[in-house]
């Protein structure tokens, strides 16, 4: 009989022990329903139904703040961002109800518990960053003081109580082609360059960047826009080459003016001059123009600009160029392409060191999506 008690003890210390590393197994586990997960990237998979992803892990103090960066807004821009407890019903945009709390991009309205939603901050477009955090004293109370933020800069706070199981970061989607990168181990309060703004692992693309923020593919001028001495500058780390030779650049939103180029320049180009402006350079320029349309129309609708190319190999007095600027002797055929076809060709000599891919911006509002590596080209 002690066997048997001892056997039987056994036997409910081995399944106690399976249940506890199941129920592990579960809490460490992502939640998603008509989102696709595709490392970092959340892009909405379904058919006109909220779908909603509940990370894995909650918010701790070594933890406590997350960023969500929109790629694509999609049809409609719903994206919601904040906090639900662990077992959140995942066709519900966060916020909407109890117990969770977010900031939804397409109107700026926080939802906290329900389905109406009082104004809160600035709608959310592509290439912004919506952040969410706990500051770190809260977790040892009752209450927790959320509080968001967007591109850096904190928004609102809301006081509601703790979850028991905690709070975990969730995303909600709920229109066709809505696409966002997460960062579930974003920090806060870190100082940040005022003129340059710099957030995920694209990073290592850019070489240099002047009044301009990059989000994945996503730049985003953050210049002032009042003067010609204002460009913002994006300039690859690498240039050119016989196995990287092309590089594509979409207009998510025209801006203010449209006063959007292309093109390639010297490593050492000025940061204040857009590309084809100065020595070294040439480039395709998108002029303002009243047919200029923004958003997702782009992928479906061709653009009406009236575009210049512009190429520039005299010698100038701009302040800060080296005049000594050499060339290698060579020149080469410089291609442009617009929606996929050719639309003009310059020959051009070659700076010593190459020519390096290069976009400049200059009034408000503007934002483009850059590949470096296309398939095609």
């Amino acid at each position: 009989m002690e066997d048997f008690n001892l056997h039987y003890r056994f036997l409910n210390w081995r399944r106690r022990i399976r249940e506890i590393r199941e129920v592990r197994a579960v809490r460490h586990q992502e939640r998603y329903k008509r989102i696709l997960v595709d490392g970092d990237i959340l892009s909405y998979h379904g058919n006109s139904e909220v779908g909603c992803y509940v990370a894995p892990r909650p918010l701790t103090k070594e933890n406590n703040y997350f960023e969500v960066c929109i790629v694509d807004t999609g049809v409609r821009g719903t994206i919601a961002v904040g906090l639900v407890p662990q077992y959140y019903k995942l066709d519900h945009q966060p916020g909407w109800l109890p117990h969770s709390v977010a900031y939804h991009a397409d109107d700026g309205k926080l939802f906290n518990g329900n389905g109406v939603g009082q104004q809160f901050g600035p709608k959310c477009f592509a290439g912004d960053r919506i952040g969410c955090g706990v500051p770190a004293e809260s977790f040892d109370r009752g209450m927790a003081t959320i509080f968001f933020t967007r591109n850096g800069k904190e928004v609102g706070s809301v006081v509601m109580a703790m979850s028991p199981d905690g709070l975990f970061p969730a995303v909600g989607m709920h229109s066709l082609g809505e696409e966002v990168r997460i960062d579930l181990q974003a920090e806060w309060g870190l100082d940040e360059d005022d003129s340059v703004m710099i957030v995920d692992s694209h990073e290592d693309e850019w070489g240099r960047l002047h009044d301009v923020k990059v989000c994945g593919t996503l730049l985003e001028y953050i210049g002032k826009g009042k003067s010609i001495m204002d460009v913002g500058l994006a300039q690859a780390r690498h240039p050119l080459s016989t196995r990287s030779h092309y590089f594509e650049v979409e207009i998510i939103d025209p801006g203010e003016k449209c006063y959007i180029a292309l093109g390639l320049a010297r490593k050492d180009y000025p940061k204040n001059r857009h590309p084809g402006w100065s020595r070294g350079s040439v480039a395709y320029h998108a002029a303002d123009s009243d047919d200029c349309i923004d958003g997702a129309e782009l992928k479906y609708k061709q653009r009406h600009v009236r575009n210049i190319m512009y190429f520039n190999d005299e010698d100038e007095d701009d302040e800060g160029e080296d005049m000594e600027q050499e060339y290698d002797g060579k020149k080469v055929t410089v291609f442009f392409t617009r929606n996929g076809k050719i639309i003009g060709r310059k020959e051009a000599p070659v700076p010593s060191g190459g020519f390096y891919p290069t976009v400049g911006m200059l009034s408000n509002g503007e934002k483009v999506k850059v590949d470096l590596h296309p398939l095609s080209g």
